[in-house]
């Protein structure tokens, strides 16, 4: 190995280490979800994914997440069972008042398709999938409201529990790590972190300040690529987060 290359080597680890040090929680656990592979938190990151699939911050996404689970519809028997008013309201409640009345339509459509086709338990649709991942996408695509970037979301999130998916990084945790100077190999990435690090990644592609606690670190990044070459995500709340 070179000089440089082992100076660069050095520099992703200190840059990796420090952004997870610091910025390194899910937003499943921002959100309070304890995941693990059983039906409600496994639902409650599904939902929390449609939400931060929108055009808004994330932190807006994180904290509807927690209202709508202090409200109640916290699986999809409650969420069919609330009216569509309150989850309006409890939309609202949480500041994601933007897509209240659209969102508070699909996720009660969405909670009566979960019901119906799988018992309301997404572990009988990773069952069908049987560690397809398309295949997995495609099932959560057909939930109301549930896109390719929620889908990428739920995906990111879930890895841990759901090991044949992962790892996973999705687009929006990769143009984090071009923005930080990392590589943009999954491979390279989870063992710099010995792990999947997309939430610090996806946090660093929405936050100049992330990326400034890095720089701090590791010095200054490497020139970025020509913005053709940059990988696309939503403006600054989708969040892919």
């Amino acid at each position: 190995m070179t000089d440089s290359k082992r100076k660069g080597t050095k520099r992703n680890k200190e840059v990796m280490g420090e952004l997870l040090r610091r910025h390194g929680q899910t937003y499943a656990a921002e959100a309070h979800i304890h995941l693990k592979d059983t039906p409600q938190p496994l639902y409650r990151t599904l939902v929390l994914a449609h939400l931060l699939s929108a055009r808004i911050r994330a932190s807006v996404a994180v904290s509807t997440s927690r209202a709508l689970h202090e409200a109640g519809p916290r699986n999809p028997k409650r969420m069919t069972e609330a009216t569509w008013q309150e989850r309006v309201d409890a939309l609202g409640r949480g500041g994601y008042r933007r897509y209240d009345e659209r969102t508070a339509t699909q996720l009660g459509e969405g909670g009566q398709m979960l019901i119906d086709r799988w018992g309301g338990d997404l572990r009988r649709m990773r069952q069908q999938a049987d560690g397809d991942a398309d295949e997995l996408r495609g099932l959560l695509r057909e939930l109301p409201g549930v896109g390719p970037l929620g889908t990428d979301i739920f995906l990111r999130e879930v890895q841990d529990v759901w090991p044949e998916f992962g790892p996973f990084v999705d687009s929006k945790a990769l143009q984090g790590s071009e923005r930080l100077g990392l590589p943009q190999r999954t491979s390279d990435l989870v063992r710099l972190a010995d792990e999947a690090p997309n939430a610090a990644l996806v946090r660093a592609a929405l936050s100049k300040e992330v990326v400034a606690d890095c720089d701090r670190v590791g010095g200054p990044v490497l020139p970025a690529r020509p913005p053709h070459h940059r990988t696309c995500g939503p403006a600054s709340g989708g969040s892919s987060s």
